[in-house]
Order: C-alpha cells, then structure tokens, then sequence
C-alpha cells in the first residue's frame, strides 16, 4: 500500500504543535512519519520520553513510525542487531538505518520478533542492497528510503536517482522519497534549504514535486522532509498523490466552453503511435465531434510545452487534444489554448506513451 508521510523533529518542537501537527496530516489521509534519533543531545532518557507520547499519540491516529538511526546509536540505547526490543517498546513501525553493517546483520534484523521494519538507504550508491539479499532477509519487514539533502545542489541527479530506485524495485522491495515543505523550517540540522531527495525538487511547487516521484513510477511513499509544511501544502500534496492519475499543470488563455471542457473534464491518453512534433490525445475529438471548434487569431509559432486544441479546420481531427513537443510553425489548424506550468515543463518527458494523465489549471 502506498503511503504519504511528514517528518517530526521532537527535539526542536513542542509536544503540543507535534499533536497539532499529526491532527492536521491526518485529516488529509497523511499515514506514515519520519523522525530521526541521529542527532540525539542532552539527557538521553528526557528526549525518549517525548518521543514516545509524540509516537503513542500518533499510533492513536494510525500513523506508522519509522525512526532514523545507525550502527553507532545501537549501543547507546543498549539495543543491537538481534534485540530490537528497545524499539518495539518505543512504539515504532520500524527503523531505518542512514548507515548500515555488513549486510548479514541487516538481514538478520528483518526477521525480528515483533516485525518491526528494516528500512535502508536508497541513496548510497553501493552494492549494499546485494549484499543484504546475499544473507536470506524476510523480504516483506524490508524498506527502501532514499536520503534528504539539507545543503542547496547537493540533492540526487535524477539520472542517479532512477538508478538506484531501480535496484530496489528489481527486488520489488517497498520504496520512499522526500520532499520539502517552501514553508517549513525544522530538520535535523540548525541549516537547511529545503529536505527534498532530489535537487530539481527543491524550490519546485510541492503538488509537482509529487507528481514528478509518481512519474518516475519507482517510489511508493511519499514523505515531506521538513516541519511543519502549511496545511495548504498538506492538501496540494494530498490532491496530487491521491489522484488517480498524473497531474500536469498549464496556465490557459481565451478558452471556449468546449475547449475548457476537452482540457479539464477529461483524462487524457497519450497516443502509442508516438510522433517527434506530438502528444496526441485522441479521446476528446471523440467526445466532442459534434462540437465544431472555432478557429483563433493565432498563427505564431507552436512551441514545446503549448496546449493545442484541434479546430474544424482540420476535418476529422476537429477537438483533438494535443501538447507540442517540439516547436513547429501553426499554420492556423489548431488553436494554442495555452502552456504548460513553467514548474512543470519538465515533466513533459516524463510522460509515456499509453499511459493516462489530468491537466489541471
């Protein structure tokens, strides 16, 4: 099942906006936290007592934890690889490890007694994974998260980044990704712009820095690195992960009736008969074939990223819903009804042939 997440940073907020917190992630479907014990200062039982009413009140609501850990913090909280009870009493839903052993010991910790969940950095770049597979672990207690990036350009490629999603994937193993709150001020680090996973995401609209994981088809959770995201952009982030499909955004201009319809009541089909110059969407030509699409005043050149709507000028094709892909002259056969998003420009390669998606204004 896939999930949407916050993070919580107890040791830099109160238990009461914490509380306030959870209550508004969850009126928006919000199942999943992400919190971390890396940092962990000053009187050792004091910060656990928090984080345990803040996990208490939050397994209250549904939320499944996941705490931050590694190999070094084991020995601190008097745990290790074969007694996990420490965490099982802490509440959690399962640990991640930022750093990890040898990879036996991670497999060994899968098969746990209380089934809590082993999550593991996606981001390392390492044979990791490997050679935890190489040790038996009981796959369904196995998780992939990738890291967050506090420091401005030092987040994932996206080249990476697909790379890496995709060795877990290969092992269909469970993923998860971050993104960061504009709003949100709280991490575990005094600085940071931002906790997104990958650098192009960082200063994006926080609606398409989901749609752009969801396009990527590698990651199922969906995570906000930072605290406390606005309730604004828990919506937008719910809307868009809860859609059933993509979410492309344009801005439009001079639209009829009918063309307002054809781009925002509709889902759109990407043609598999892909063409250099085109997305096609055959669907509303269909739906609209007795509507007969008035031409518009404008002949400049078609651009990448324009919205085209097919007009009676063009026969049987009259409605068609197209998005250039590659600039082209209009010779006055199909109306430009606008643009895609500038933030969302990008995402028009990520679109594939026979797959659906939804423009939204």
């Amino acid at each position: 099942m896939q999930q949407l997440g916050i993070s919580i940073y107890p040791e830099k907020t109160s238990l009461e906006d914490n509380f306030k917190y959870l209550e508004l992630a969850n009126k928006y479907h919000y199942t999943r936290i992400f919190t971390s014990l890396l940092e962990l200062t000053g009187g050792k039982d004091q910060v656990i007592d928090k984080f345990s009413q803040i996990i208490a009140y939050a397994n209250q609501l549904g939320f499944k934890t996941i705490i931050d850990i590694n190999p070094r913090l084991f020995k601190q909280l008097n745990a290790s690889y074969n007694d996990l009870s420490f965490f099982k009493k802490l509440g959690v839903w399962g640990i991640r490890l930022d750093t990890g052993f040898s990879g036996m010991e991670e497999a060994m910790m899968t098969r746990n007694e209380y089934g809590l969940k082993i999550e593991i950095n996606i981001s390392s770049g390492t044979h990791y994974l490997d050679n935890i597979m190489a040790f038996s672990p009981k796959k369904d207690n196995l998780l992939g998260c990738h890291n967050f990036y506090p420091q401005k350009y030092r987040g994932l490629e996206p080249a990476f980044f697909i790379a890496q999603s995709k060795k877990f994937k290969n092992y269909s193993l469970h993923t998860a990704a971050f993104i960061s709150s504009a709003t949100a001020k709280n991490g575990p680090w005094p600085v940071q712009d931002g906790l997104p996973t990958m650098e192009i995401d960082r200063s994006l609209p926080i609606a398409t820095q989901v749609n752009h994981l969801v396009l990527t088809g590698l990651i199922d959770d969906i995570i906000i690195g930072n605290a406390f995201a606005s309730e604004e952009e828990l919506a937008a982030v719910s809307r868009a992960f809860f859609a059933n499909y993509p979410q492309i955004g344009i801005d439009t201009q001079n639209l009829s009736v009918t063309e307002k319809k054809a781009l925002f009541d509709n889902t759109h089909l990407y043609r598999g008969d892909q063409s250099e110059y085109l997305l096609r969407d055959s669907i509303t030509r269909v739906v609209y074939k007795d509507v007969k699409i008035e031409p518009h005043d404008n002949q400049g050149m078609i651009k990448r990223g324009d919205i085209l709507i097919v007009n009676k000028n063009y026969g049987q094709y009259n409605a068609e819903t197209q998005i250039a892909l590659k600039d082209f002259p209009n010779d006055g056969r199909r109306n430009k009804v606008g643009h895609l998003k500038e933030s969302d420009e990008f995402l028009l390669s990520m679109i594939k042939p026979w797959s659906r998606f939804l423009l939204v204004p």
